[in-house]
């Protein structure tokens, strides 16, 4: 990765003295993106789907994000709660890094501060995106709705952030939204998350949107239950000329639930060149799972063994970062994970148990030890995930494997030759729902 796509975190000032957190990758014409509801920019660069997602925008352009005043690196305390205190965010970052003329990308709440400063500064928006957005906050949901929301997260955050990922994210894996339900809870405390929510529902935009002279785009899930695509119809039609374009799925975050569309949308708007994988490509699969996750929790406990998976998510999270590999989801004891090359793959693999083999040597009392199986194929995508035959062989391959040990199907064997990896013939094995043998090969990482 070139230095200007690593992340960058710094700091400006309001004149009123406030601090606000924003961060910039990537080189080129300005794409801003502000913050939502609440937002935490440390914590959005340790999820792999969230970092994909911001590098994916900063490939042809300057990215800029931001924490908004009262959360996430910027100062805590905030008291105005109003559109204009949003706007004053975005205006001080915008001119703190001198940009005049800025293509802006607002998801959810926003969409409607996007809105608001492209129609205030017409002449400084080029593009105008808006993603799940809408334009009255009195609309989203009714009273009663809303004031039981707001009465749980402030008598009891942990429900709170939990009620919220339930609704923000419908159709994720239960892993997925407990921990945004945790990024939620670093990201503001009570208190403020209860304001900026009822922010969000007290937001009216509407009489604004006549002056909006940028192109515009508004995209919106068909079955969003946080905020209904019938929101995101009324916006697209009170902004002059603007295209609106349905997407599939429920889940309101943007990063999750296809986000390739969202990307392949934006990036034909904005005139940058669309990435498309070609029509049969094969994709390789990685499984890891922690050695005797059952047995560790009988004798350490729950608090001891949890240590264990933080270290093992951390190893794994990090060598996919090194290696280009796609975080699909968490297995619970394991991280399943996908590679553009069998190569990267095996690098990726190598990576995570030389690591494990080091925080072994420094801490001899831990109890880390990692299986690790790939495969190679075609699998289907839908909602995020990877389904079918070459997934469950990959699962089935990490079952065969020792501590330590990275196993292999023939066709990721094939598909690395010459790239000097090490691997010996295990034999053949009938997994488990399968009819026929396939021959496995490990890994040598150590020898090499």
């Amino acid at each position: 990765m070139s230095l200007a796509m690593e992340p960058r975190i710094r700091f400006c000032t309001r004149p009123d003295g406030v601090r606000i957190a924003y961060a910039t990758m990537g080189e080129g014409s300005p794409l801003i993106r502000p913050p939502g509801w609440i937002s935490h920019l440390e914590q959005d660069f340790k999820d792999r789907s969230v970092y994909r997602f911001y590098e994916e925008m900063a490939r042809h352009h300057l990215f800029v994000t931001y924490d908004k005043h009262g959360t996430g690196l910027s100062d805590r305390n905030r008291a105005d709660l109003t559109l204009e205190a949003e706007l004053y965010d975005l205006e001080t970052v915008l001119e703190h890094l001198h940009l005049e003329r800025v293509a802006l990308f607002g998801i959810s709440q926003a969409a409607p501060v996007c809105a608001a400063y492209a129609a205030k500064y017409p002449d400084r928006v080029s593009h105008l995106v808006l993603y799940g957005g809408y334009a009255r906050g009195p609309a989203i949901a009714t009273a009663e709705v809303k004031a039981s929301m707001l009465s749980l997260i402030r008598a009891h955050w942990g429900m709170g952030s939990k009620a919220l990922a339930d609704v923000l994210m419908r159709g994720a894996d239960a892993q997925t939204a407990e921990n945004f339900a945790k990024f939620q809870r670093a990201a503001a405390t009570a208190e403020t998350a209860a304001q900026l929510l009822d922010l969000c529902y007290r937001i009216d935009v509407s009489d604004r949107l006549g002056n909006i002279r940028a192109r515009t785009l508004v995209l919106h899930r068909d079955r969003d239950k946080a905020i209904s695509a019938a929101l995101g119809r009324e916006l697209a039609g009170l902004i002059p000329g603007a295209q609106f374009m349905p997407l599939e799925g429920p889940i309101h975050l943007v990063h999750l639930g296809d986000p390739d569309a969202v990307l392949r949308a934006l990036a034909e708007f904005l005139g940058d060149p669309v990435a498309r994988k070609p029509s049969g490509a094969s994709t390789t699969i990685l499984f890891t799972d922690m050695e005797s996750s059952t047995a560790l929790t009988q004798r350490l406990g729950d608090a001891k063994v949890q240590e264990v998976r933080r270290v093992h998510n951390a190893i794994v999270r990090a060598a996919l970062r090194a290696n280009d590999g796609t975080e699909i989801k968490h297995t619970g004891d394991g991280i399943m994970a996908s590679f553009s090359s069998a190569s990267s793959a095996i690098e990726c693999a190598v990576a995570i148990q030389q690591s494990v083999a080091e925080h072994v040597a420094k801490h001899p009392e831990s109890p880390l030890g990692i299986y690790i199986g790939l495969n190679a194929g075609e699998p289907i995508e839908e909602d995020a995930d990877l389904f079918g035959t070459s997934v469950n062989l990959a699962s089935r391959i990490c079952e065969y494997a020792q501590s330590g040990q990275i196993l292999v199907s023939n066709v990721v064997r094939e598909l690395a030759a010459g790239k000097g990896f090490l691997f010996a013939d295990i034999g053949e094995v009938v997994p488990k729902g399968f009819e026929e043998p396939v021959r496995l090969y490990e890994v040598r990482w150590r020898d090499a």
